[in-house]
């Protein structure tokens, strides 16, 4: 299967995600860290606490690699909800249930793009990103 054969897969999620559908998560105006059961990801894998284009990334453990995954710009704002997901999981057909928008948050765009393996993620993956800010507003 190749790249070209997940598209279709990969824009059902994208536009479930974009409907706005609500789930657990940190509120409008949230700021990090978001608490709970998050923890950064930089302290997880390895990876460094800011990465230009994506912010400061906080995830559940254990939802780990789909996610989601909470990314928060330099002033601390929740900016996007990322999802990483795993070719396989696409090759096999997987649905993909329960997939949430921070609550009260309304996407401005979705952003799809593949990723080689990467710290946290040790296989190929889309990551599926719900930008809740402009893009001139997007971690640099």
């Amino acid at each position: 299967m190749s790249r070209r054969d997940l598209t279709l897969p990969l824009l059902g999620v994208a536009l479930a995600l974009l409907a706005g559908c609500a789930g657990p998560g940190p509120a409008p105006g949230a700021m990090a860290p978001p608490g709970g059961e998050y923890q950064r990801g930089s302290a997880l894998f390895g990876m460094p606490d800011y990465i230009p284009g994506q912010g400061t990334l906080y995830v559940k453990p254990w939802t780990v690699p789909l996610g989601p995954f909470l990314a928060y710009d330099k002033e601390s704002h929740l900016v996007s909800t990322m999802y990483m997901v795993p070719i396989r999981d696409l090759r096999a057909h997987r649905d993909f249930e329960d997939l949430a928008v921070a609550p009260g948050m309304k996407p401005q765009r979705v952003q799809l793009y593949y990723q080689d393996a990467h710290p946290g993620v040790v296989e190929a993956h889309y990551h599926v990103v719900l930008w809740y800010v402009p893009e001139e507003e997007e971690p640099k």
